[in-house]
């Protein structure tokens, strides 16, 4: 029987309606996922929202540049599929291996200052970005062009989320880049999804910013104050009442100096300029070091404390060796401060068999965490339920502090707990340092 018999042709109308309503919902998932990026400053889902754009757009190339329907349902299910890409907020544009423009969707015209319709067709050439109209357009296509350029994404692997600002006029955006194959899986083109955060790091950086200046004006006074207790807990004239009170108001002031120094370094991180110094460490020298002054403290609250230093001699690593020893006493303070009578502390240092790293682990015998809180651990400001009742002071701020230290080495954090039994915390240290990050880069909003 002929292809083109009333069956056939019924049954192509059928999978070309199945494929535009297919694609349809592709891109209203992409746009509540994008929605959703947007409300909780998160690229995970606007990712999320490229990755099911993909197929959409494949289809899209394929049903609407192709223009391959025939019936007039079909017609109109793709008139419907191209209002969706067209009234999108995201801009979107679709170009072909090289990089030839396919399609430009309404927010694209806008973001770019073009016409579709006197843009599709042409191909976009690095030579065009000295031409003022079309610079931005080719800064987008070939990032590399850009003022200033962020990779989100391992190189290689797709969706390519880049971050790139631009000066003149001030402008954020974040693009997802991904291949689109035909059936046979062979490269036709890319799409672009290209989200204008211009506003939302706008309003991150001036919260970052306030921070910054507010600490950095509570930290000179606040040093006074520390110097002027630190004198008067000093003075033997004191009566034993007065003495408590100036020690603990001595105790205070420095709590309080801690969190101003912990929100000013948050401030660094995030900004990208936190300032590493890497240079080449014996581990077992590092280690024993931080554990001198935490014995001490260990000692006097009744806790245990061992390093369970392994046979065999570990590789050295290279570190910054003031910023991973804020990381390696937050987890021993807090393995001493949440621990319970005589309990114990245990800090071990491992190569890993399968992987070129080293991991450092704190085991303790406290409190432990509720399993439900385990992953808001590493989020600013978060401290659990149990750990809030069994010590009030405390910012919250350490381990997220710990963990963009440890990512900025290369490696990265985890932690094990059991309520009530306790808690083991790692990180890994690559031992190829060609693992370590080649350049701070401010972190995402």
């Amino acid at each position: 029987m002929s292809g083109s018999s009333p069956e056939n042709k019924a049954n192509g109308a059928t999978q070309n309606k199945q494929s535009l309503y297919f694609a349809i919902g592709l891109l209203v998932g992409a746009i509540i996922l994008g929605f959703l990026g947007v409300v909780f400053s998160n690229w995970i889902f606007p990712l999320a929202g490229a990755i099911f754009s993909v197929g959409a757009i494949f289809l899209v190339y394929d049903l609407i540049l192709k223009a391959g329907a025939t019936t007039s349902g079909v017609s109109l299910e793709r008139n419907q599929l191209k209002s969706i890409i067209s009234t999108m907020d995201d801009a979107l544009l679709v170009y072909d291996q090289n990089f030839k423009v396919l399609f430009l969707n309404g927010s694209s015209e806008r973001l770019f200052g073009l016409k579709s319709a006197d843009f599709v067709g042409k191909q976009i050439d690095p030579k065009l970005a000295e031409n003022s109209v079309l610079r931005r357009l080719v800064q987008v296509v070939f990032p590399s062009l850009a003022p200033s350029m962020i990779s989100r994404s391992p190189s290689g692997k797709y969706p390519q989320v880049v971050d790139l600002s631009f000066d003149d006029p001030y402008l954020e955006l974040r693009t997802f880049t991904s291949p689109i194959t035909d059936e046979s899986g062979n490269l036709v083109g890319f799409m672009k999804i290209i989200r204008d955060r211009t506003r939302e790091v706008s309003l991150s950086k001036e919260k970052t910013e306030f921070v910054t200046v507010t600490s950095h004006q509570l930290r000179t006074p606040l040093t006074h104050v520390v110097w002027g207790l630190e004198a008067i807990t000093k003075e033997p004239t004191l009566s034993p009442e007065m003495s408590a009170l100036a020690q603990n108001a001595y105790a205070s002031a420095i709590q309080l100096r801690e969190i101003v120094e912990d929100l000013l370094n948050i401030s660094r991180i995030e900004e990208g300029r936190f300032g590493y110094q890497f240079q080449k460490m014996n581990l077992f020298g590092f280690i024993e070091e931080i554990l001198k002054p935490a014995s001490e403290t260990a000692r006097q609250l009744g806790i245990k404390i061992l390093f369970d230093r392994p046979a065999e001699q570990l590789p050295e690593v290279t570190i910054d060796p003031q910023k991973l020893s804020m990381v390696l006493s937050n987890l021993i303070d807090n393995a001493i401060r949440y621990n319970v009578k005589n309990g114990e502390v245990i800090v071990s240092a491992k190569k890993l068999s399968d992987a070129p790293y080293v991991e450092i682990s704190v085991r303790d015998t406290g409190i432990g965490i509720p399993p439900e809180e385990v992953q808001k651990l590493f989020v600013k400001f978060f401290r659990a339920s149990n750990a809030l009742k069994f010590a009030t002071e405390g910012s919250g701020l350490g381990l997220y502090i710990a963990q963009n230290i440890v990512r900025a080495h290369g490696g990265s954090m985890r932690v094990e707990s059991e309520l009530g039994r306790g808690s083991i915390f790692s990180f890994t240290l690559p031992v190829d340092t060609s693992l370590i990050p080649p350049k701070e880069v401010p972190l995402e909003y």
